[in-house]
Parts: structure tokens; sequence; C-alpha cells
């Protein structure tokens, strides 16, 4: 498993997790985010390594659909870098503008 797919899946849960159903979300979360091997998730549940396996690999296919569906997770990458430009915007040309930077902190702050 690599750090890029542990990262995108954690990612991919954060955002669609409520869509998902009790089991998908139970083995996703066990497998990605408590780091716990198959054999591990299959004993808690009583199931087989195979079909632990098979629940994670339909569960990621799931949120991939999401998210090419949705575009939840790429909208909100757009938003931050689009805050980003504007936060510095702000910050080199309107330095003394306490109130507007405020503001841009907050917006940052709760797209967070």
């Amino acid at each position: 498993m690599s750090l890029s797919k542990t990262t995108q899946m954690n990612v991919l849960l954060d955002f669609y997790e409520q869509l998902l159903t009790e089991k998908q979300r139970l083995y996703l979360v066990d497998y990605y985010r408590e780091d716990l091997s198959l054999g591990e998730i299959a004993e808690i549940h009583g199931i087989s390594r195979q079909a632990v396996y098979d629940q994670l690999k339909r569960s990621e296919s799931i949120l991939l659909k999401y998210e090419e569906r949705l575009k939840l997770v790429e909208q909100f990458h757009k938003r931050q870098d689009h805050l980003a430009l504007l936060a510095q915007y702000v910050t080199t040309h309107y330095r003394e503008d306490q109130t507007l930077n405020e503001l841009i902190q907050r917006v940052i702050e709760d797209d967070q």
C-alpha cells in the first residue's frame, strides 16, 4: 500500500464517508485510518481475509466513483488554491487593512 493511495483514500473518506454503508465505512477506516492488516480486520469482524480484501476493493471503487461524479475533493483543492492567492494578494497590497486580513483568515479557516 503506497502512502499516496493511503492519503487519497483518507481524503475521499473525509468527503464521502457518510455515503457509505456501515460495513464499507468500518473496513475502510480499519484499513486506512487505523492501519490494520487484512488479517486483523478479518479477525475483528469474523470473516476471511479474502472477504475483507474484496470489500475494500469494492469500497475504494465506490469512493473513486463518488469523486468522479461529484468532484467535491477537486473543488475543495481549487477553492484552497484561490484562497491562498487571495490571501497573498491581500497581504501584499492591503497589509494595513486588519479587518480585511482577518476576514480572509476566517474564510480560509472555515473552509478547512
